[in-house]
């Protein structure tokens, strides 16, 4: 019986485009565009703040020799504050408050840096939520069977006992062969049939 749900953050709760974040720090040009996304966003450096092992200053001092000089202005902004302003994805809050309100115990499960503690709180229905998992504080990513194991130790729970939404089904494959079961969640809509049919008690 499914008794927690288990959500992913980017584009499942908030909407996480790169090339928007790019534009609206003031690059406009195609192939700088092209750059920073390549450089930064698909970066190893990038995977390397998810698993805790880097700092967003590290990450600007290894990052920018790879950028000409006129944008580290744009890489610094991006790493501190891509997330402002916060895109809420249509739906999910209500989603997660409805959930909440059936008798679900609400998680999050998010590959992110420890940053994400700083802009937590304006995240839309992040109120509702009994725990928050970030990968940065374990040194653990999905879909590293470690990470559903560790995170049910940290919240005493059972994974046959969770129902986990992520946009990348690859992560969604790790929960189940960890024995949870999984959504790979494309719209609210579309995620609150599927749980309904999952047995999740919440209105259509």
């Amino acid at each position: 019986m499914i008794r927690h749900i288990v959500f992913d953050m980017g584009n499942v709760l908030l909407h996480f485009d790169p090339q928007l974040f790019i534009q609206r720090v003031g690059v406009s040009d195609e192939t700088d565009v092209k750059l920073i996304q390549k450089e930064l966003f698909r970066s190893l450096e990038w995977v390397q703040m998810d698993r805790g092992s880097l700092s967003e200053q590290e990450a600007f001092e290894r990052v920018k020799p790879r950028l000409p000089e006129r944008l580290h202005p744009a890489l610094e902004e991006l790493l501190l504050h891509w997330d402002r302003p916060i895109l809420p994805v249509s739906g999910m809050a209500d989603f997660v408050k409805d959930c909440k309100a059936a008798g679900y115990n609400v998680y999050l499960l998010s590959n992110a840096s420890r940053r994400l503690h700083n802009y937590w709180e304006g995240i839309p229905g992040h109120e509702w939520f009994d725990g928050r998992f970030v990968s940065a504080d374990y040194r653990l990513v999905k879909p590293q069977q470690a990470i559903y194991q560790k995170f049910c130790e940290v919240f005493s729970l059972k994974g046959e006992e969770c129902l986990f939404i992520d946009d990348v089904p690859l992560n969604i494959e790790g929960a189940v062969t960890a024995g949870w079961q999984g959504i790979v969640f494309h719209d609210a809509a579309d995620l609150r049939q599927k749980a309904r049919a999952l047995g999740v008690k919440i209105s259509e």
